[in-house]
Formats: structure tokens, C-alpha cells, sequence
């Protein structure tokens, strides 16, 4: 995967273009550099989320989806490359599996709201989604492999179950939508 960062200000994107992973120049506007940019953003806000407090195990998981997508954004960088595994995409099961497993079922919406961590949570929910619209947008343009668009839609539900459970772990539960229509 392309060189490791030597100089951070290079100067090279002051006319509006980046390099991609294989020294190919694209606007910053390009399709491919959103969906960069906004698996960025993820990882980030997973960073953010990270500052909460948490079980081991739970901080472990986020860890390694940051890892798994750090792998994504090399991915998306490199035109025709393959970086994360499909086998991420199962880890992502896996967990969903257990940590739903745990909850109860729901009987209403709910809202992104409840203890700091989960409302962090639900917005990595948000901007999981918002990644994998533009990992979409880019596929429909360019080839793609299936995984990073599978891994965003996998990482958008967990991230919402992750929520609930973050929200319970201090003895919370989930705030319920009150909406107008079943009020009747």
C-alpha cells in the first residue's frame, strides 16, 4: 500500500486534487474521495466514542472496526485493490448476533438519545449510513468489491444495537418514540 507519510504539508493538493494509494491525481470532489472522507469520519467518530467508558471487550470490538476500517479507506484508495476480508463482514455478524441476543426485542422506534455513549453510538449509526451511500454512489460508477459496501450496512445495524446495549450498561434503556399516531 502505497508509501508511508513522510510530510504531512506536501502542498500537492493546494490546486484541488489528492493522490490516491497508486499515485493517481482525482479532485477532491471525486466520488471516490467522499466515500474516503466519509469512512474517515467513521473511524473517527468511532475514536470519539472510544473515550466512553466501556467493558473491555465492547472497546475491543470498536478497536478492531477501526482497524477493519482503516483496511476500507486503503481499499477505496486504491483503484482495484482488496483490503478488508470478507471474513470482517462475518466478525460483524457474529457480534450483531451477540450482542442482540442480549436486548429485548423492540416494540416502538426509538431515538437516538440516552447516555452520551449511545447517542455517540447512534451517530456512528448515521454517518456509517452516510459512508455506505457514498461507497454505493461510487460502485455505480466504478468497479467495486462487495465487502466494503457490506461491511458499512453490517457496521450501521451494530452500531445502533451497540447503542441499546450502551444505554443499559449503567442500568438506562431505550427512549421510545412518542409518536403522535399510536397516542390514539
Amino acid at each position: 500500500m502505497g508509501n508511508r507519510l513522510t510530510q504531512i504539508a506536501t502542498r500537492t493538493g493546494d490546486t484541488g486534487t489528492t493522490g490516491l494509494g497508486n499515485h493517481q491525481r482525482v479532485s477532491k470532489n471525486s466520488l471516490r474521495v467522499h466515500a474516503m472522507g466519509e469512512v474517515d469520519e467513521l473511524n473517527s467518530h468511532i475514536g470519539l466514542l472510544l473515550c466512553e467508558d466501556m467493558p473491555g471487550p465492547l472497546r475491543q470490538l470498536l478497536v478492531e472496526i477501526q482497524h477493519q476500517l482503516f483496511n476500507l479507506g486503503g481499499e477505496l484508495s486504491i483503484p482495484g485493490f482488496e483490503l478488508l476480508k470478507p471474513e470482517a463482514v462475518m466478525a460483524l455478524d457474529q457480534a450483531l448476533e451477540d450482542h442482540n441476543a442480549q436486548l429485548p426485542k423492540l416494540q416502538e422506534f426509538i431515538l437516538p438519545a440516552g447516555t452520551r455513549a449511545a447517542a455517540q453510538a447512534q451517530v456512528c449509526r448515521t454517518v456509517a449510513r452516510r459512508a455506505e451511500r457514498s461507497v454505493v454512489a461510487l460502485g455505480n460508477e466504478e468497479a467495486l468489491n462487495e465487502t466494503p459496501r457490506q461491511y458499512l450496512n453490517r457496521l450501521s445495524d451494530l452500531m445502533f444495537v451497540l447503542a441499546r446495549v450502551l444505554n443499559r450498561l449503567h442500568g438506562g434503556d431505550d427512549v421510545y418514540w412518542k409518536s403522535e399516531r399510536m397516542k390514539g
